[in-house]
């Protein structure tokens, strides 16, 4: 098949001929529709998350935010049939371990695997994980909704709980700040949108923001305790820097709630210095958004399917796959500007 391979770390990538994956008895071939290009992605380009256990096989083909065409189904398989459209999740999960029968599947990588750069992509655990796609939602709306989006929603609805009453700040206008701030916004929150770059900032109010404010003019956390007449309920660092972090939990009132969503990169390495005594004093609550677990998926689709979220306004762009290295490329200086998705194999 063609693919996008991944020969060494932080070297450049090419199209090229790769062996196609095989079926396991309980998963299934998808026939790659449409993948999301993902700052993921650029991480494990770069060699990140060493730290935390994560370590490329190479050559490798990245891509895990892909949409498809059921082509093949194991003989374990019961649930899915050649032809099915489905979205493949971030956490394609073992389906018995104890994360995964408590609910909390997105905290289990026991069957994860990548491969949608290529034209060819293997499901694990296939009737556990594959998510079955409407025909009202087309294969580049889709994709987007394999990690940013969901990881988003998570985040939002909840690891959060965001109300209709409450302010939320961003920070990071990429693909998971874009999607968290729909997402929010959708609910009734009133939406503060922070980054270094105008024109993240005015997709960022296309979108839902009712106030944005760009960092690199303007002391933010200040900002946003002057918008929110003292801080906000809810914050969400969607970058990973300390900066972004830090910022985020100096931004929130009394009781407020921080979400993580970004992962750190080399420079941090997983660890980021925090404001402890405010937030023993203030009462902050600090938690983590890690993909979705797959039973929330229908949830997040009926609202999709009802027009009450549009992944599809923030897609900027649809590309060939011999493209999706120049934006991966880009991601290392910030130029990227809303969600690129591969439709072209």
């Amino acid at each position: 098949m063609k693919a996008l391979v991944m020969d060494a770390v932080g070297k450049p990538m090419a199209v090229k001929e790769a062996p196609a994956p095989e079926c396991p008895a309980n998963g299934a071939i998808v026939r790659v529709q449409a993948c999301g290009i993902c700052r993921s992605d650029w991480h494990m380009w770069m060699g990140d998350w060493t730290w935390i256990g994560f370590e490329s096989h190479l050559p490798t083909v990245l891509g895990h935010e892909f949409a498809g065409v059921i082509e093949e189904v194991g003989p374990e398989v019961k649930k899915l049939k050649r032809g099915d459209r489905v979205v493949a999740p971030l956490s394609q999960a073992c389906g018995t371990c104890e994360d995964c029968t408590s609910g909390h599947s997105n905290l289990c990588f026991g069957g994860s695997s990548a491969g949608g750069f290529g034209q060819l992509a293997r499901l694990a655990f296939a009737d556990f994980n594959a998510v079955k796609l409407h025909q009202s939602i087309d294969f580049a709306e889709g994709a987007s909704m394999g990690c940013r989006y969901v990881t988003a929603y998570h985040g939002i609805m909840d690891q959060a709980r965001v109300k209709a009453d409450e302010s939320v700040v961003i920070y990071g206008c990429g693909g998971v700040g874009l999607s968290a701030i729909q997402i929010a916004a959708s609910v009734g929150a009133r939406v503060i949108a922070v980054d270094l770059d105008d024109r993240k900032l005015e997709l960022a109010k296309s979108v839902g923001a009712a106030h944005v404010v760009n960092a690199k003019n303007t002391d933010p956390v200040q900002a946003v305790k002057d918008l929110t007449h003292g801080g906000a309920h809810v914050s969400v660092d969607a970058l990973g820097i300390a900066t972004t972090c830090q910022n985020a939990l100096m931004s929130l009132r009394k009781l407020g709630r921080h979400v993580q969503i970004g992962l750190t990169t080399q420079k941090e390495k997983g660890q980021v210095a925090l404001p402890i005594d405010l937030i023993v004093l203030a009462e902050l609550q600090i938690m983590g958004s890690s993909s979705i677990p797959t039973w929330r998926y229908p949830a997040m689709l009926e609202m999709v399917e009802r027009g009450k979220l549009a992944p599809r306004k923030l897609i900027t762009n649809t590309i060939p796959l011999e493209q999706a290295f120049g934006v991966i490329d880009q991601m290392s200086r910030f130029e990227n500007v809303g969600i690129s998705v591969i439709n072209q194999f």
